[in-house]
């Protein structure tokens, strides 16, 4: 059950801070300030996919655990999760890490601090 519970936290980590990126999306783009209208939607775009991106991998551990965890596709679910996670976390470290908002500075302990409970709880118990 422990194992279990260390994945679902990490799981709802990835959801909370997903859905944190969607509901100030407005905000962030306009906080470049003035620049072009395809500048603009990029970043939107980009914003977002990030978010739906993050609950994307947290819902799908999520279910993978709350099926069969101890699976072979659960396993793989988990580790392509790490992976993942863990590439986005080295990109944040060498561009939104050096930003001085402190949301950006986040993302890469977020992003492996969930990595490890989802591998952790994996294999726990």
């Amino acid at each position: 059950m422990h194992g279990a519970l260390l994945t679902y936290i990490g799981a709802f980590l990835l959801l909370g801070w997903g859905t944190a990126h969607l509901f100030p999306t407005r905000a962030v783009v306009s906080a470049f300030g003035e620049i072009s209208a395809d500048n603009k939607r990029i970043i939107t775009m980009e914003w977002i996919t990030e978010g739906v991106a993050l609950i994307f991998i947290g819902v799908l551990v999520a279910i993978v655990t709350y099926v069969d965890r101890s699976s072979v596709l659960a396993h793989v679910i988990y580790w392509t999760s790490f992976l993942t996670l863990n590439t986005l976390s080295v990109v944040s470290l060498f561009t939104g890490f050096r930003n001085s908002f402190i949301a950006y500075k986040l993302c890469p302990f977020v992003f492996t601090g969930a990595s490890l409970l989802i591998m952790i709880g994996s294999y726990g118990e």
